[in-house]
């Protein structure tokens, strides 16, 4: 259980930051059979053209009649960036939170929480009847909720948003970075890195340690 007297909140991104290179609704979408056409979609949602909840409803369509205990099986074999594990330790022995904030549907957040020891996570939510994906969103979730969800999340832990991080790598993460102390763009986009207080590359999440012990010096 974390308390109030934490130095800060970390908020990790998950589709691009943890998940490197595609999405986890990209890499569902491979089992469900509708990789191609979300992965466009994804690609319209990125350069503007369309906006989440489009994205969502198309993605939702695919998951009509699967068993929600399927799930966890095929997370299993999500790609991820090295170094999660050692992150999460670090953030926890220095005083941050690490949380995730994240547009990933809700089975994803569930399940990295659970494997990585985050302390909450964020995300919109698939409906489901009888232990069965309806193929309908049951809950919305886009960057300004990704946002605030965040600096409630800050809120319920005693913290000012100046004492916020968020590690991210696109145009899901802008209204997040735009409402923290420390932003960090880790192998992002133009517009994340332009927006970012500071700009990281590589293929192990350790890489932004250094930016993040910022927060911990700031508040010492």
């Amino acid at each position: 259980m974390f308390s109030s007297d934490h130095a800060g909140v970390v908020f990790f991104d998950v589709d691009g930051t943890l998940v490197p290179g595609t999405s986890s609704s990209v890499f569902l979408a491979g089992f469900l059979g509708h990789r191609d056409e979300l992965a466009k979609a994804e690609d319209a949602y990125a350069s503007g053209d369309l906006d989440n909840r489009q994205v969502s409803e198309l993605d939702a369509k695919g998951w009509a009649g699967v068993l929600e205990g399927q799930v966890s099986g095929w997370l299993d074999g999500l790609p991820l960036v090295s170094g999660i594990t050692e992150t999460v330790g670090w953030c926890q022995r220095n005083g941050l939170v690490p949380v995730l904030a994240t547009l990933a549907w809700s089975p994803v957040g569930s399940y990295l929480t659970d494997r990585f020891g985050f302390h909450a996570f964020s995300g919109p939510r698939l409906e489901t009847t009888d232990g069965r994906f309806t193929g309908r969103v049951a809950c919305h979730f886009d960057e300004y909720n990704k946002r605030d969800f965040a600096l409630a999340q800050a809120r319920e832990l005693g913290l000012a948003p100046g004492s916020c991080g968020a590690v991210g790598d696109s145009r899901s993460d802008l209204p997040l970075f735009a409402s923290v102390g420390l932003s960090v763009a880790f192998n992002a986009s133009a517009g994340a890195r332009a927006a970012a207080t500071v700009t990281v590359d590589g293929g192990d999440l350790r890489g932004v340690l250094p930016a993040l012990g910022r927060l911990v010096t700031a508040t010492r």
